[in-house]
């Protein structure tokens, strides 16, 4: 037993998924990495090409050859859709249930008869007759998210010198309690007022109305958030039945924020460069022990459309990763994948159903085929299985043949 290391560049797919026309046709065609080496073609990403990223790609471009050496496979979504909280719960061995999609205006009826039943104060902001949002006891906000696919996650967006932040919690978690969209984000800010928060409400088309979090300045100072998500059990993970096998556990970047763990040793944050850093000073401090990594910039570019970003945060991330292996001794494993694409090439701002890779690094191992997996679980049920602990709800260990 030594070392497992997980790192997901967040949205970096290599390939639709073969369902994309039944269940998302704005998605056909995509391949994130492949469209990015097409565009940036002097892109230097040497390590990742050594793991094995052309093969799993599955087409050579120009310079960018296959491994001979790589250790390498692709795993499709189980999950539905295309997202990352869902991207992450399932990468830590969960089986996703399929989520509805309901625009906030559906549920809020039901929303506000439990809060009001839980004893909180509420009111309704917007034209009646068309999309609102709850403000709950004048320091927090309920509406649905702005920034993913309409009616998969409802916000809510407080005022933290007015209530604390397991106070937020607990309005979260009653809200979490009557709908059954994939996540309720819960989240505040200091030095925000409720007026703040009104003054970023917005109305989109398809009755979905919420609080644009970066305009309303809740990230600015003393920024705190948990994601609470549908039908997911903490216990059949991989970080807690690690942490109840006593091993080593330690998350950075948004999986800090979207994978529960009682670890104290968490690194949230969005700098890949920083994250990276706190990565291998805790790689060399430790000689046993899981770590996850997620890099959240790659994911940041692909919603911007923006080719010269991604391209940029990749190179980052393979001079990184070129860092770490040094430091892995024999029966270490490193896998580098990802949690769904976000092609910037494919005309729309959102994420798109792809495969991923699984590019496995190891000394001394070379040339292992892991193939195509059903699921992103095999990565869990693989590190449940490294470290001798119970498997996790979904997935099936490659380790036998790695």
């Amino acid at each position: 037993m030594g070392r497992f290391i997980v790192i997901i560049l967040d949205s970096f797919g290599v390939g639709a998924m073969s369902d994309v026309g039944e269940v998302r046709g704005q998605d056909a065609g995509s391949n994130t990495a492949l469209h990015i080496i097409q565009n940036k073609p002097l892109i230097a990403l040497p390590t990742l090409e050594k793991l094995g990223l052309m093969n799993a790609i599955g087409v050579e471009c120009g310079d960018h050859r296959f491994s001979d050496t790589a250790n390498w496979g692709v795993a499709n979504l189980a999950h539905f859709g295309a997202d990352s909280f869902l991207g992450h719960q399932e990468i830590m061995g969960t089986r996703p249930r399929r989520p509805f999609i309901q625009p906030f205006f559906e549920k809020i009826d039901q929303v506000e008869r439990y809060l009001n039943e839980q004893g909180y104060q509420t009111k309704r902001v917007g034209e009646p007759g068309k999309a609102q949002i709850l403000v709950v006891n004048d320091c927090a906000t309920v509406g649905d998210n702005l920034e993913t696919d309409p009616g998969q996650v409802y916000n809510v967006t407080g005022c933290l010198d007015l209530l604390s932040f397991e106070a937020l919690t607990q309005i979260g978690m009653c809200v979490r309690e009557v709908v059954e969209v994939s996540r309720v984000i819960t989240f505040g800010g200091e030095g925000v007022s409720l007026d703040d928060l009104l003054a970023a409400r917005k109305v989109k088309p398809g009755k979905i109305a919420g609080v644009d979090a970066p305009e309303s300045g809740v990230y600015r100072c003393g920024y705190q958030c948990i994601h609470l998500g549908y039908g997911i059990d903490p216990q059949s993970q991989v970080p807690t039945i690690l942490d109840q096998a006593g091993i080593y556990v330690s998350l950075f970047g948004k999986v800090a924020d979207i994978v529960h763990t009682s670890s104290p040793h968490r690194v949230p944050g969005v700098a890949s460069e920083r994250l990276f850093e706190a990565l291998q000073s805790q790689v060399e401090a430790q000689s046993e022990g899981f770590f996850c990594l997620n890099i959240q910039e790659t994911d940041v570019a692909g919603h911007l459309g923006d080719v010269d970003y991604y391209a940029n945060r990749l190179e980052l991330c393979d001079r990184n990763i070129a860092k770490i292996l040094p430091d892995l001794t024999h029966g270490d494993i490193l896998i580098v994948t990802a949690d769904h694409g976000n092609d910037p090439t494919i005309g729309h701002s959102n994420h798109t159903r792809e495969r991923v890779p699984i590019l496995m690094y190891s000394p001394g191992i070379s040339g292992r085929q892991i193939g195509e997996r059903s699921t992103l679980a095999d990565i869990g049920a693989t590190a449940a299985d490294y470290f001798g602990a119970y498997a996790p709800q979904h997935g099936t260990s490659f380790l036998p043949i790695v």
